[in-house]
């Protein structure tokens, strides 16, 4: 694995945390929406990774993390008995998403340090070859 590849792995795992962060944002700006049925309501949406394996899929520079998609949690939507808001049904109770705020908040805490992370080693990898660079001039 050349120095190089690190920013392939590293460029790859900043896009996947990316969606993550993005999906994060979207939970949270809907975890107080209401609906009037199940069908409707917000539900947690939440990335799928895979890791990317030099040479598994016959591609020498497959190296990293990929988003093979975004799936809705199966988490049980909350009920709210609320009979004056507009938006309830026959009994009176009104849907509301499956967004577990707290648990929003440490994915998102997890999902900035990983991008930190990432960041850094770009950094360090770029610092790496402009050392090796200049030792190639003396």
């Amino acid at each position: 694995m050349s120095l190089f590849n690190n920013f392939d792995v590293s460029g790859s795992a900043l896009s996947a945390q990316n969606v993550r962060l993005n999906l994060i944002s979207s939970n949270l700006a809907n975890a107080n929406t209401v609906s009037s049925s199940i069908d409707q309501t917000y539900r947690s949406r939440q990335p799928v990774f895979s890791a990317m394996l030099e040479g598994v899929n016959g591609d020498e520079n497959s190296n990293g993390v990929r988003v093979l998609g975004v799936v809705e949690s199966d988490k049980p939507l909350r009920t709210e008995y609320s009979p004056e808001h507009p938006l309830a049904n026959e009994e009176g109770y009104i849907s509301l998403p499956n967004v577990n705020v707290i648990e929003e908040m440490a994915n998102m805490i997890s999902a900035s340090r990983s991008y930190q992370t990432n960041v850094e080693v770009v950094k360090t990898s770029k610092n790496l070859i402009s050392q090796l660079l200049k030792l190639g001039q003396s």
